[in-house]
């Protein structure tokens, strides 16, 4: 089988075609930039592509049989939106695999992008979009909405570890997830890659907690004392609408916090054997952050 995997050197993105390298697959792994030195090298084919430019796309899914893409925003950007890379980056990426005949298209989506709400948040609006273009397509796929990754919660957790007091929103400490772990989810991707019936996984690791347990989790593991400090949530919407905020990129990345703190996102495709908690009690025990 030729894959083509689209955004393969992301956190998510390189564990994936890890695996898929490892089960032996025909690989044509897509992306900005090759990550130097990544022990790989040889086993797949790197193609450069710039999904805002479709002329980029030209001839990547040619005898191709099925695309993955993890393509998506996740970090502030004074050039891009979400709208650009996961909306429009990634239709440009269908249209092509649709030139060429392409059988199967999956995506990486985002949990809770359907629920009502959520149309004010680009970076769940414009998966839902590609969602919906998907849908009309015509094309097989597999449509996968994570509830997010370990990595995540401890790289926005550390800043409020070391500065010794977190912000969570005033009555919403309670919301909860079940985050995953990247190599679980990338496992769960391949493992159901070619599932038919057009399916949409919710996918979440084995532990569900509430943003209360994690930050105490963290505190815990960092051995300081847990101290929170509560704020309304109205400020996130303030804070998004600074002329600073929306300069600097940061708009959408504070829409998609406040909508993470004040929703449950569990996930009810449970996989993997990770642990959040042991994850966590070496992320900040081991004092490597």
């Amino acid at each position: 089988m030729k894959i083509v995997l689209a955004g393969a050197f992301g956190n998510l993105g390189f564990e994936i075609l890890k695996q898929l390298v490892e089960k032996g697959y025909e690989i044509i792994a897509a992306d900005l930039k090759e990550k130097a030195n990544n022990g790989y090298e040889g086993k797949y084919i790197f193609k450069e592509i710039d999904a805002t430019k479709p002329e980029t796309l030209e001839g990547l899914c040619e005898n191709v049989d099925l695309v993955i893409t993890t393509m998506g925003l996740t970090s502030s950007s004074t050039r891009f939106t979400a709208y650009d890379i996961d909306y429009q980056g990634n239709l440009n990426l269908l249209e092509e695999a649709k030139r060429a005949g392409v059988k199967k298209f999956n995506y990486i989506s985002v949990i809770a992008c359907e629920r009502a709400g959520a149309e004010k948040v680009p970076m769940l609006h414009a998966k839902w979009l590609l969602e919906e273009e998907l849908r009309k397509s015509g094309i097989d796929h597999v449509i996968y909405r994570p509830t997010g990754y370990f990595y995540d919660i401890a790289k926005v957790f550390r800043p409020f570890i070391e500065k010794g007091e977190i912000q969570l929103l005033k009555g919403y400490g309670n919301m909860k997830a079940n985050v995953v772990a990247c190599e679980d989810f990338a496992s769960f991707i391949i493992e159901h890659m070619n599932d038919v019936g057009n399916p949409i996984y919710e996918v979440g690791g084995k532990e569900t907690y509430t943003y209360e347990e994690m930050t105490k989790l963290c505190f815990d593991a960092a051995g300081k004392e847990t101290k929170i400090k509560y704020v309304p949530p109205g400020m996130f919407d303030i804070l998004s609408k600074l002329p600073k905020i929306k300069k600097e990129g940061k708009r959408d990345i504070i829409l998609f916090s406040k909508w993470t703190l004040t929703n449950d996102l569990v996930g009810k495709d449970v996989t993997g054997e990770s642990s959040f908690k042991e994850y966590i009690k070496a992320y900040f025990g081991g004092k490597s952050w």
